[in-house]
């Protein structure tokens, strides 16, 4: 999103023999064997990283960021494995560059990546010499795409979906009990309750079956398999004690990703048709209140370059959804402008009395996201908009008293995320706003 929205290039390389282009870092012999011929037998220094020893990681990372250093790259503080630097388009606007290293996978951001790359590739070697615009990343297929006349980058986990849907089949061909079912047009059965679920426990071997399942269903969630986000929390829940009602949904969100195996996700770089405008902002009636309320900014914080972002995020709670043991349900998904960058959905930790109070504490968790977002780019030397990130509630009592300086909470645990909301309201970080809840987006991570 961050390229497109700046006009940047991507462009991609994995490093050939990663380990060994780097030296051991630690004192290291070994006995030459026979296929060393009339060197057998003799003590040999290992003098490269190899593969197996404990420090090779440890020496290939300290191996690349000399690399990086040395091309004027400094490591953000934010993430370790991001790299920027200053850099200066044709036309005179300034940006960072960026790097982006998984282990030794390496992406570049620039308007000359390639070039950028060709130095990294003057000392490491790359896989088939090639560099080339990214395909996938970490099991993601990633493509750029046109949507209303704009170029866009967009992400699918339809290579990892149907991958892990044919493991799935293959692994459960000769199984007597579990098969995936043939047809499934939702995710999981209608009504089911997984808290209410009374068949068997499942035996050792199906138990642990069943977490590699939820394991493999979570990293799709990650990678863009949003519809099912609410669905796989809840049967994640289960993993320490499942039961064969369980198993079974489980195994029916194979077969639903199975009957819809494509989902794209666009990271839309466009600024949402918003009028932020007409929201109220309550900033400057909270100052009696929360005299000392502000943002924290590190003092370490790189120039920002480059055009701005903007966040906005909705959020939404399912009081008591849990029949058993009356926990409500949480779930918010945060934009970059135009772009879903984080989603959520997780049983709260509390049992809450009231709507009010479940809608709080998901409020807090929304809030807490969003200000390490806001961190996470002003170390990245992202600009953002002027005044806080937007976020949409469909609780009309919460958004109020959120915004309304004489409202009061007494109750400890509700208290802290209801006063931590305030604050964060009365410092600009973030601005409540109420949403109907037919447009509230949260609500699909929650019911």
């Amino acid at each position: 999103m961050i390229a497109a929205l700046n006009g940047l290039d991507l462009q991609c390389a994995d490093i050939q023999n990663a380990f060994l282009t780097a030296p051991a870092i630690e004192k290291c012999y070994l006995v030459a064997g026979p296929e060393f011929g009339e060197e057998e037998g003799k003590v040999f220094i290992v003098r490269r990283a190899l593969y197996g020893l404990k420090s090779s990681s440890a020496a290939f990372r300290s191996h690349l960021a000399e690399t990086l250093e040395d091309l004027g790259f400094s490591s953000s503080t934010a993430d370790p494995d991001v790299w920027m630097r200053a850099a200066v388009k044709p036309d005179g606007e300034e940006y960072y560059e960026y790097i982006l290293c998984y282990v030794d996978d390496i992406l570049c951001m620039s308007m000359k990546a390639k070039e950028v790359m060709e130095g990294i590739g003057r000392v490491f070697k790359f896989k088939k010499g090639k560099i080339e615009p990214p395909e996938s990343y970490l099991g993601a297929r990633l493509r750029k795409k046109t949507l209303d006349g704009h170029d866009m980058w967009t992400m699918s986990s339809y290579d990892y979906v149907v991958a892990a849907v044919k493991n799935v089949k293959a692994t459960l061909k000769d199984s007597p009990k579990w098969k995936v079912p043939k047809n499934a047009p939702t995710p999981m059965t209608s009504a089911y309750e997984p808290e209410m679920d009374g068949s068997s426990e499942l035996g050792r071997e199906d138990h642990t079956y069943f977490q590699e399942l939820i394991g493999i269903l979570r990293w799709a969630t990650e990678i863009g398999r949003v519809d099912i986000l609410l669905e796989v929390s809840l049967l994640s829940q289960y993993q320490a004690a499942p039961r064969e009602g369980h198993m079974e949904q489980a195994l029916r969100i194979f077969a639903f990703l199975d009957t819809f195996p494509k989902l794209t996700l666009y990271y839309d770089w466009r600024t949402p048709n918003i009028d932020y405008s007409k929201l109220r902002s309550s900033r400057e009636d909270f100052e009696a209140y929360y005299r000392d309320a502000t943002e924290e900014m590190p003092h370490n914080t790189p120039k920002p370059r480059g055009r701005s972002v903007g966040s906005t995020a909705l959020v939404d709670a399912s009081h008591g959804a849990n029949k058993k043991t009356r926990k409500s349900h949480t779930g918010y998904v945060i934009f970059l402008n135009r772009a879903p960058i984080l989603w959520h959905s997780k049983r709260q930790n509390t049992v809450e009395a009231s709507t009010f109070g479940s809608e709080f504490i998901a409020l807090k968790s929304c809030i807490e996201a969003i200000t390490h977002l806001r961190f996470k780019l002003r170390m990245f030397g992202i600009p953002l908009e002027e005044g806080p990130s937007h976020v949409f509630c469909d609780n009309e009592s919460v958004v109020t008293n959120s915004t309304m300086v004489e409202s009061t909470l007494n109750k400890k645990h509700n208290s802290i995320a209801y006063h931590y909301t305030r604050w964060n309201e009365a410092a600009g970080v973030v601005d409540v706003s109420w949403i109907a809840g037919m447009l509230n987006l949260a609500d699909a991570f929650t019911k």
